[in-house]
C-alpha cells in the first residue's frame, strides 16, 4: 500500500431542526395552549484515534463529509430527532489543523482519543418554550443553528522513540532490520525507502521502544533535491536522533564527515527544533574497514566533526555493537521526557512545563565505541 501522511477533507456538521409554532387542539379542550417542541440538534464530527491505522489513504477517495441534518419540532409536545454523528477515524500521531488559519484543532497521540471537529447546529425553539404566565398564546418560535463548516489539513507525523537519519545508502533500512523485525526493503541503489517505516526494538522482557526510518535525506533538499523534507515532520516527536554516516563509502571522493555536517545544515532549514534534539553519531559499515584502520578511520571523523556528543561505532550487517547501542537508547528513552509538540496548546500553563522538560538529558555515562 503507498504510504499517504497528507490530506485536505471538508467537514460539515448537520445543522439544528426548527422549531415550530403549534397550539393543542383537541375536542372539549378550549384554549388548549401551546405544544410546538424544539428542533433536534444537528449530528457533530468526531476524530477519533486508531492504531489499527497508519496512512491516510482513506481521505485521498472521500475528502467531504457532512453529518445530518435535525428534524424539526412537531406538535403534541414532540421534540425533534437529533442527527447521527460521525467518526473519523485517523492513525495515532495525526495532527489536524484548520486548512485556512494553520490552527491546530487535534493531536491524536493515544488510541481511542475522541477530539470534537465540527459542532452540530443547536435546534430551535417551539413556541411551548415561550409560554409564560404572561404569554399564554406565543406565536414565535426560532429556527436552528447552522453546523460548523472547516477546511481541515490532515498531517500524519508517526510516533517513534528514536529517529534515524542519514544519506541515502548510509545503512538506515539495514539498521532498523538487524535490530527490529521491520522488514524493509535493502537494495545497493539510493532511495530505496521511499516512506517511512517503524520498527519495535525489544532488549528485554518488559523493555522496548520505537524506531523510525525515513527516505534519505541529501544535501539541496531544501531546494527540492531527492525527496526534500516531505518526510523530516515524522522525526519531529522522536526524542533522540540517530545520524548514520557511511565509514566506508565506495566512491572514495565522498568525505563522510562532509555528509555530516550537510545533513545538520539540511536539518537547520527545515526545523531549529528539530535540528536542537538531542543526536547521535552511529558511524556504520563497521565490517567494511580492516581491523587495524578502525580506530584511526574513526578518530579521524571524529577530530575532523570535534563531535562532542554520544558515538558508537556498529556494522548493521553482522550485527557488530548494535546490542550495545541498543541498550544505551533504552536506558537513555527511559528517562528522557517526550518532547513537546510546538503549536498545541502553546498558551497552557501545562505546555510551559513540557516545553521546560524538553531540554535535551545527557545520560552521565557517556556511550562510546
Amino acid at each position: 500500500m503507498k504510504f499517504f501522511d497528507e490530506a485536505r477533507i471538508r467537514v460539515m456538521a448537520g445543522k439544528g431542526g426548527k422549531g415550530i409554532v403549534s397550539f393543542r387542539r383537541e375536542k372539549f379542550i378550549p384554549r388548549g395552549g401551546p405544544d410546538g417542541g424544539n428542533g433536534g440538534r444537528g449530528g457533530s464530527i468526531y476524530a477519533v484515534a486508531d492504531h489499527n491505522l497508519n496512512t491516510l489513504i482513506e481521505y485521498r477517495y472521500q475528502r467531504t463529509f457532512q453529518a445530518g441534518n435535525g428534524e424539526s419540532g412537531r406538535g403534541a409536545d414532540q421534540f425533534g430527532k437529533a442527527a447521527e454523528d460521525i467518526y473519523l477515524h485517523f492513525p495515532v500521531g495525526t495532527l489536524v489543523k484548520d486548512a485556512q488559519t494553520g490552527h491546530i484543532i487535534a493531536d491524536l497521540t493515544h488510541h481511542e482519543q475522541v477530539i470534537l471537529l465540527a459542532r452540530g447546529g443547536q435546534g430551535g425553539l417551539g413556541n411551548l418554550h415561550f409560554k409564560s404566565s404572561t404569554n399564554r398564546a406565543p406565536r414565535q418560535a426560532t429556527p436552528g443553528e447552522e453546523g460548523e463548516d472547516f477546511e481541515l489539513a490532515l498531517e500524519l507525523k508517526v510516533l517513534a522513540d528514536v529517529g534515524l537519519l542519514g544519506m541515502p545508502n548510509a545503512g538506515k533500512s539495514t539498521l532498523i532490520s538487524a535490530i527490529s523485525k521491520a522488514r524493509p526493503k535493502i537494495a545497493d541503489y539510493p532511495f530505496t525507502t521511499l516512506h517511512p517505516n517503524l520498527g519495535v526494538v525489544r532488549v528485554d522482557t518488559n523493555k522496548s521502544f520505537v524506531v523510525a526510518d525515513i527516505p534519505g535525506l541529501i544535501e539541496g533538499a531544501a531546494d527540492g533535491a531527492g525527496l526534500g523534507h516531505r518526510f523530516l515532520r515524522h522525526l519531529m516527536r522522536t526524542r533522540v536522533l540517530l545520524h548514520l554516516v557511511d565509514i566506508a563509502p565506495l566512491d572514495e571522493d565522498i568525505d563522510p564527515a562532509h555528509c555530516v555536517r550537510a545533513l545538520e545544515l539540511e536539518l537547520e532549514r527545515y526545523s531549529p527544533e528539530l535540528a536542537a534534539k538531542p543526536r547521535w553519531l552511529i558511524i556504520n559499515k563497521l565490517d567494511l574497514i580492516p581491523t587495524e584502520e578502525r580506530e584511526t578511520r574513526i578518530q579521524s571523523l571524529l577530530d575532523s566533526l570535534q563531535w562532542k556528543n554520544h558515538w558508537f561505532a556498529i556494522s548493521g550487517v553482522s550485527g557488530e555493537g548494535c546490542q550495545r547501542m541498543c541498550y544505551a537508547l533504552a536506558d537513555y528513552i527511559a528517562e528522557c521526557p517526550v518532547p513537546h509538540v510546538p503549536g498545541l496548546n502553546d498558551d497552557d500553563e501545562s505546555s510551559t512545563e513540557e516545553s521546560e522538560a524538553e531540554q535535551p538529558h545527557q545520560p552521565t555515562d557517556t556511550p562510546t565505541s
